[in-house]
């Protein structure tokens, strides 16, 4: 016959080791009671790789009804080196000042027959465009107010499920492992966005929100030695400068980065990536958005993208005349956009290859295995 005493151990310990797994099994977060649609159950990583940003759920608000000004209209308040995100949907062209942005990180926004997400992480320099058509339904973001190594982490309003802004992969909840599709877009000055597209749509400040948008909140951000540790606990690759700018492709068989401190030198670059025959251009004259306190005052880093040489089959061979590229074959002008302006090609665009231009440290975090090209 068992003794009282011990039965009582027994069930105290019992209870111990329950309330212990209770406790355990609980996401780490001080603000769960705001997420009761999230299946926390579901997680592609450990959730306590996931850190609070600070402002808590949608304390960064999202732009969900946005309106544009002409291009006449933003010349008013938006200066030429300002640097924007365009997205290109047929005729209807679109710039997103990151002045914006950084305020705002998501434009949920229609172009044409696309659904789209805007977004931007200051802390990593990456922007992205989704469609928010995802598996037939359509979705609409958020920001959680939570960063994982250093990149937003967004939320879709329906599921409430968790996304990574760097990848577009769902992280936590129901559309854990899941990918939303990524659209081409770039950081471009708005004179660069201005002279392609004369009649080009720009974001409205008229956003129903009081911001002081066009002053910078990460002052001298992408002077630092370092990324705020807070946001990145990783070590950084010590192969490149962390703030360092680069500009990623990612290929079948083939990751590689090319440093703005080599393209600086280098307008243009012709070069094989997976066997595949890439143009890598870039051009001066577009303020970073995280240096000075006035962006318009910030100091001068480079637009770039780069495309297939791929055109009907054909590879094409480019050179630059002055300012203006070329394409041997044809003569004809092509602008940053991949677009051919003038010459028997006008009207063809080159498919984009990169994935967008962003911070050393980010870059090389999510894709340790790139190649990194220098002069």
């Amino acid at each position: 016959m068992r003794k009282p005493g011990l039965i009582a151990f027994i069930s105290f310990i019992s209870l111990y080791i329950l309330w212990m797994w209770s406790v355990s099994a609980q996401p780490p977060f001080a603000d769960i009671g705001d997420w009761p649609k999230t299946d926390f159950n579901r997680h592609a990583f450990p959730l306590s790789e996931i850190i609070e940003g600070g402002p808590g759920k949608d304390g960064i608000r999202s732009i969900d009804v946005p309106a544009f000004n002409s291009i006449q209209e933003a010349e008013k308040w938006l200066h030429a080196r300002e640097p924007v995100i365009a997205f290109i949907s047929g005729k209807d062209a679109r710039a997103y000042p990151l002045q914006i942005l950084m305020y705002h990180e998501i434009v949920n926004d229609r172009v044409n027959d696309h659904s789209i997400a805007v977004t931007y992480c200051p802390l990593c320099n990456a922007a992205m465009v989704f469609s928010r058509l995802h598996n037939g339904e359509l979705l609409e973001f958020g920001t959680t107010g939570k960063v994982h190594t250093s990149n937003l982490v967004m939320y879709d309003r329906s599921s409430e499920s968790w996304w990574l802004q760097f990848t577009g992969e769902g992280v936590v909840g129901k559309y854990t492992g899941e990918q939303l599709a990524l659209l081409p877009s770039q950081i471009v000055s708005f004179e660069q966005f201005r002279s392609a597209y004369p009649d080009g749509k720009v974001l409205s400040k008229q956003t129903g929100f009081n911001k002081k948008y066009g002053v910078n909140p990460y002052t001298e951000y992408d002077s630092r030695i370092l990324p705020y540790g807070w946001f990145f606990r990783n070590s950084v690759d010590s192969r490149l400068a962390a703030m360092e700018r680069v500009l990623g492709i990612v290929a079948e068989n083939e990751v590689r980065a090319y440093p703005f401190s080599a393209l600086n030198t280098v307008p243009l670059l012709q070069q094989q990536v997976d066997n595949q025959p890439v143009l890598v251009v870039s051009k001066k004259g577009i303020a970073s958005a995280v240096d000075q306190k006035l962006i318009r005052e910030s100091k001068d880093t480079l637009t770039a993208a780069a495309y297939s040489r791929v055109v009907d089959d054909y590879v094409l061979d480019f050179k630059l005349a002055g300012a203006e590229i070329i394409d041997t074959q044809t003569r004809s002008s092509w602008n940053l956009f991949g677009e051919a302006v003038a010459g028997p090609l006008r009207g063809k665009r080159l498919l984009k290859l990169d994935r967008g231009v962003y911070f050393a440290f980010v870059w090389l975090d999510f894709y340790p295995q790139s190649e990194i090209y220098m002069q």
